[in-house]
C-alpha cells in the first residue's frame, strides 16, 4: 500500500483540488464553504435547460467536480475523502447554485450515505416548489444480486457514462422527464466491474491496525471504490482476470449478475477506467486485452472505446471495465445514446477526443504493411564466408553474454543497472540469427550486417541500443562503399576502413568522445588502432586501455552523470558500456 503523499491534511487537499477545477476551467466557480463546484451564472448557458447536480465523497477524481461544465453537469458537491457531502451542502447546490426554472436532476452514486443525503436534499428542493428528480447510479456487478440485497448495485466507473449522456441530453434541450428517464435507461443497459491489486491509503491517516492487505500476486475481483471487498480474490494474471471480469459482465447464465440481456446484433460502448494508480502504459495494455477478448470470446466489437481516469479510488492500483449496450432511447433523431455520447463537452474530467466522423470511417480490416528488405534488394560484392562469421562473431557474443553479471554489477553501482541485461539480450538475439537455418546467412557480408542491424534495432533499446544501431547501419554503408563492382573479400583492411567510416558517422549524432566515460572510450581506440595498424590484437589492447582509463574519469554524459556517491567508485569501477564492449571485442579478436 502506498502511504507516501505530498499532502498530509486531507481537508486542505480536498479544497485545493476543488479550486484547481476553476483554475483549469474558467467557466466554473467554487463555493468553498459548501464545497460546490458549479457553472458560473455569468457564463454562456442555454435557456430552458435542465440542471444536473451530482457529487459524492472526494478521492474519486476527476469525478465528480471534473464533470461540471458545458455539455455535462451543472454542479458537483464534494464530501470529505470517501464520505458523502451533507444534505445541506447538496440543498445549496440544487436550490442556490444552479438555475431551477426548468427542473433539477440530482444524481449521485448508489451508496447509503449518498442516497440518504442527496435524497434529503431532493425532498427539500421539492418542498420549495422546484421540480426535482432523484436517481442513484448503480452499475457494479462485482457483488451480485444475492450479496447486494435490497441496497442494489454499487455505483462505480460506469457513472461517468451516465453523467455524460444525461448531461448531453439536457444540453440538447431535453426536458426533466426525458433526462430522468434517460438516466434510468442507461443504467438498465450498463454493467461494470473493477479489480485491484491493493487497498488505498487516505492522505494524513494512519494505516488501521489489522487492515487486510492483498497478498503479492493476488487481485481483489469486484473491489469497490472505498476499499470494500469484491466477490473473491484471484491470481493477478491479466488474461485470466479479464476473462473472469468479462464473464461477470456478459454471462447470460449467471443469474446473480446477468443485468443486461443482449443479442449478437447489439452494439456496445467500452469504457476502461483507471482507479488512479495504474500507469498509462499498463492501462493501455489492459484496454487492448479487454478489447481482444471481447472480439474473440463474445464477438463484440465495441463501436466506441474510451480509456482514461474517470472515477478513481485515490491511488487505487486497479481498473474497472464498463459495457454500455446501445439500446434505443426513443427520443428521436440526434438523441441516440451514441450521438449523445459523441456530443461535445467542456469538462476537465471527460476525455474522449475522437470525433464521430473518425469512428464512422473506421475500417477494421488490417492494413497491408509494406516491408523493405534493403539487404536483399541491394546485394553487394563484399564477401565473407558465413562459417567465419559464425565462428568469430559467435565467440564475441558468447563472451559478452558470459560477462553480463559483471557488467550488471558495475552498472548497478554507477548507472541504472540495465546495461548488462541489454547487451546480453542483444547478443542472444544475434546468436539466434546465426543459428537460424531459414533463411541462412550468405557470403554477402553487407546483407549479414543489415540483418544484424534489424535484430539490434528490434531488441536493444535505450541510448546504447541506439548507438549500436547507428554504428552498425554506418558499418553496412562503410562496407558497401568499398564495393567497386567486383568481388571483394572482407579482410582486415576492408573492416578497418568500414569501422573508421562508422566512427565518423556516429559522431554526427552523439557528442560522446573518448574521455566522457562511455562505450566510446573502448570503441574509438579499437577502430582507430585497427585503421592505423591493421592488427586486431593491437586494436583490442587499445580498447582495454581505454576501458581501464574510465575508472578514473568523471562522467560527463549518460546516466552516470546523475548518480551520487562518485567518490566511492572512482578508480575502481570502469564504465559498464565500455567494459561490455571490450569483452565482446576480446571474443572477436581471440577467434579471428
Amino acid at each position: 500500500m502506498q502511504t507516501k503523499h505530498f499532502f498530509s491534511d486531507p481537508t486542505h487537499l480536498v479544497l485545493t483540488a476543488l479550486n484547481s477545477i476553476t483554475v483549469t476551467n474558467p467557466s466554473l466557480a467554487l463555493d468553498v464553504q459548501n464545497k460546490i463546484v458549479f457553472r458560473r451564472p455569468d457564463a454562456p448557458r442555454k435557456s430552458k435547460k435542465v440542471s444536473i447536480v451530482t457529487g459524492g465523497g472526494s478521492g474519486h477524481e476527476p469525478a465528480f467536480a471534473g464533470f461540471v461544465g458545458h455539455g455535462l453537469c451543472d454542479a458537483a458537491v464534494a464530501g470529505t475523502v470517501f464520505a458523502s457531502p451533507s444534505a445541506e451542502q447538496i440543498r445549496r447546490a440544487a436550490m442556490d447554485r444552479v438555475p431551477t426554472d426548468h427542473g433539477v436532476l440530482i444524481i449521485p452514486n448508489n451508496y447509503t450515505g449518498d442516497v440518504l443525503n442527496f435524497g434529503m436534499a431532493t425532498e427539500k428542493s421539492r418542498a420549495a416548489g422546484i421540480r426535482t428528480e432523484f436517481f442513484a447510479m448503480a452499475d457494479d456487478v462485482g457483488v451480485g444480486r444475492k450479496k447486494s440485497g435490497k441496497v442494489g448495485r454499487r455505483g462505480i466507473g460506469g457513472a461517468a457514462l451516465i453523467l455524460k449522456l444525461v448531461g448531453a441530453l439536457a444540453e440538447a434541450g431535453g426536458n426533466l422527464d426525458e433526462v430522468y428517464g434517460l438516466a434510468q435507461h442507461v443504467n438498465n443497459n450498463l454493467v461494470s466491474i473493477g479489480t485491484s491489486l491493493e487497498h488505498v491509503h487516505i492522505p494524513g491517516r494512519r494505516v488501521p491496525e489489522g487492515l487486510d492487505t492483498i497478498a503479492p500476486g493476488d487481485a481483489e475481483v469486484g473491489m469497490g471504490i472505498h476499499n470494500e471487498p469484491g466477490s473473491h480474490r484471484a491470481k493477478a494474471d491479466l488474461v485470466e482476470l479479464v476473462k473472469t471480469m468479462l464473464r461477470s459482465l456478459l454471462d447470460p447464465n449467471d443469474s446473480d449478475r446477468a443485468y443486461v440481456k443482449y443479442t449478437p446484433k447489439d452494439e456496445f460502448v467500452l469504457l476502461i477506467n483507471n482507479l488512479g494508480g495504474v500507469s498509462i502504459i499498463e492501462l493501455a495494455g489492459i484496454t487492448d486485452e479487454v478489447n481482444r477478448q471481447l472480439n474473440s470470446d463474445y464477438k463484440i466489437n465495441p463501436v466506441r472505446v474510451i480509456q482514461g481516469t474517470f472515477l478513481s479510488s485515490l491511488d487505487g492500483l486497479g481498473f474497472s471495465i464498463s459495457l454500455l449496450k446501445l439500446a434505443d432511447t426513443g427520443l428521436g433523431a440526434g438523441k441516440s445514446l451514441l450521438e449523445l455520447l459523441d456530443a461535445p463537452a467542456e469538462a476537465v474530467g471527460w476525455s474522449a477526443p475522437i470525433s464521430t466522423s473518425t469512428w464512422q470511417n473506421r475500417i477494421d480490416t488490417p492494413v497491408q504493411l509494406k516491408d523493405s528488405n534493403l539487404a536483399e534488394e541491394n546485394p553487394s560484392n563484399v564477401k565473407l564466408d558465413p562459417a567465419v562469421v559464425k565462428k568469430v562473431l559467435g565467440a564475441g557474443l558468447k563472451q559478452v553474454i558470459a560477462a553480463e553479471p559483471e557488467v550488471t554489477k558495475f552498472d548497478t553501482i554507477v548507472g541504472d543497472g540495465d546495461c548488462g541485461v541489454g547487451l546480453k539480450r542483444g547478443a542472444e538475439a544475434i546468436q539466434e540469427l546465426l543459428d537460424s537455418s531459414s533463411p541462412g546467412l550468405t557470403d554477402d557480408i553487407v546483407n549479414t550486417v543489415n540483418r544484424i542491424v534489424t535484430v539490434v534495432e528490434n531488441v536493444m533499446d535505450g541510448t546504447s541500443g541506439a548507438i549500436y544501431a547507428i554504428f552498425l547501419n554506418a558499418l553496412a554503408h562503410g562496407l558497401r562503399d568499398q564495393d567497386k563492382g567486383s568481388t571483394l573479400q572482407a579482410d582486415t583492411e576492408v573492416w578497418a576502413k568500414a569501422l573508421k567510416h562508422s566512427v565518423t558517422a556516429l559522431g554526427r549524432y552523439t557528442p560522446a568522445k573518448p574521455g566522457d566515460r562511455t562505450l566510446m572510450d573502448a570503441l574509438v581506440p579499437f577502430c582507430d588502432t585497427l585503421y592505423a595498424k591493421k592488427d586486431v590484437h593491437a586494436a583490442l589492447n587499445a580498447a582495454k586501455e581505454g576501458t581501464e582509463a574510465t575508472k578514473n574519469m568523471k562522467a560527463s554524459l549518460g546516466r552516470s552523470v546523475y548518480v551520487g556517491g562518485e567518490s566511492e567508485w572512482i578508480g575502481k569501477v570502469p564504465d559498464p558500456g565500455a567494459h561490455g564492449l571490450t569483452e565482446f571485442l576480446a571474443g572477436l579478436a581471440n577467434a579471428a
